[in-house]
């Protein structure tokens, strides 16, 4: 029986494709496209357009702007969505505004056509993603699920290779109190910012990752 598309994408490894920017993960959109071409030569994406002004956004004054695409593979179609923000993750409007924080005031540069160029193969990246490809990054886990056979190779490369081993993490573990207080020192940062480098020397499965969220409220 072959592969679903989500099956085949969501098995391949982006680590090494990704950037963290204001503690969220970003995935090059060229690499992710290019890999989806390269496994399905007749998928399309198409910007989706407000049907009023025909412009690739859509806004509200009082909300700021979003963006929409949609991806078709294999006949199915899914669509995705983005607010565009700024630096800091807050919405941008049409003029720049400032708004009130625990620590002061703050601004916010009105949007540009660059910003929502950059929102748009963002939210195509995220698109993407509903079809596997970088699937666990937003579920916060650190790598693919992988095929019985894919575990055998890598065990017995881990024979051949000890000094990269990784370890099993299991909760209250002979480890786990390490674990506690590098999670509790690092609050600032997401859930997959955590996982990722947790799985640098541990694998873990899913109730780790709750264990982990938990610890980060």
């Amino acid at each position: 029986m072959s592969k679903s598309v989500f099956e085949t994408l969501s098995a391949i490894n982006v680590n090494d494709k990704v950037e963290k920017k204001q503690n969220l993960t970003y995935l090059s959109w060229a690499w992710a496209w290019g890999e989806v071409k390269k496994a399905y030569p007749n998928a399309t994406y198409t910007i989706v357009r407000d049907p009023q002004t025909m412009s690739p956004y859509f806004f509200d004054q009082h909300l700021g702007y979003m963006v929409m695409t949609s991806v078709t593979i294999n006949n199915e179609t899914l669509e995705m969505w983005l607010p565009v923000m700024d630096g800091a993750n807050q919405a941008m409007k049409h003029e720049a505004y400032e708004y009130s924080t625990r620590y002061g005031v703050k601004s916010v540069d009105s949007a540009t056509m660059f910003d929502i160029n950059k929102t748009l193969m963002r939210c195509l990246t995220k698109n993407l993603a509903m079809f596997g490809l970088g699937h666990y990054i937003y579920a916060g886990e650190d790598l693919p699920e992988v095929t019985e056979s894919k575990k055998v190779s890598t065990k017995k490369q881990s024979n051949t290779n000890t000094s990269n081993e990784t370890k099993k993490l299991e909760v209250g573990d002979s480890n786990w109190a390490n674990v506690e207080k590098y999670v509790t020192a690092n609050k600032s940062k997401d859930i997959g910012y955590i996982c990722n480098q947790l799985g640098r020397k541990y694998t873990f499965e899913a109730e780790v990752i709750e264990k982990l969220k938990s610890l980060l409220k």
